[in-house]
């Protein structure tokens, strides 16, 4: 073995061995990287005025948007929760926030406020069931309550598998599996090792 690969391969080894004692020492800031909490003031300001779980919050919005306020997706959704414009100015009308235009979805602390208000009217509807919540927010309200009528889904975890939207079975999934996440990471920051 000639000296420059003996040199690329300590190199490497040494590398590898930083990295391991980082993710030993550091496991959870790592992880954080890639499930950060921006705007946590306004998630938990909002999520308490509506009464819903600030790290469901969170999760809703990793998963929709990336925490990205300027997203835009292929239906028209904005912002950090995707909230299509309708949908926010029926809200906008609900908690009488005047004036209304959808470019105030953009507005984190706006998008914020009327997804978390949503969450809650979802919970509210759909006795807290989050599956069925998250169901409603993807999917829309309507379908769900076809769904249930129509004995497709029971509202069970396992009806997951049964939901006749894949995107709204995958979004379902992720959802769930960021919230577990979050709260491995942010629960006692949020509920000071309450929740």
């Amino acid at each position: 073995m000639g000296a420059r690969r003996r040199r690329k391969l300590n190199i490497f080894r040494f590398l590898f061995l930083i990295l391991l004692v980082a993710v030993i020492f550091n496991f959870t800031d790592l992880i954080k990287i890639f499930y950060p909490l921006p705007y946590r003031d306004a998630i938990i300001k909002y999520s308490a005025r509506a009464g819903v779980d600030p790290i469901f919050l969170a999760a809703i919005m990793k998963t929709e948007s990336h925490f990205n306020p300027e997203a835009v997706s292929a239906r028209g959704a904005r912002g950090l929760m995707q909230i299509m414009p309708e949908t926010g100015r029926w809200i906008a009308q609900q908690i009488s926030l005047r004036p209304y235009h959808p470019d105030l979805l953009f507005d984190p602390e706006t998008n914020i406020r009327l997804g978390a208000w949503y969450i809650a009217n979802l919970e509210n509807e759909f006795e807290g069931n989050r599956v069925m919540v998250l169901a409603a927010y993807n999917g829309g309200r309507g379908n769900v309550r076809k769904w249930l009528e129509e004995e497709k889904i029971s509202g069970n975890i396992k009806d997951i598998a049964m939901i006749p939207f894949p995107e709204t079975r995958n979004f379902i999934k992720k959802v769930l599996r960021d919230y577990e996440i979050y709260k491995w990471l942010y629960n006692d920051e949020i509920y000071g090792g309450k929740g």
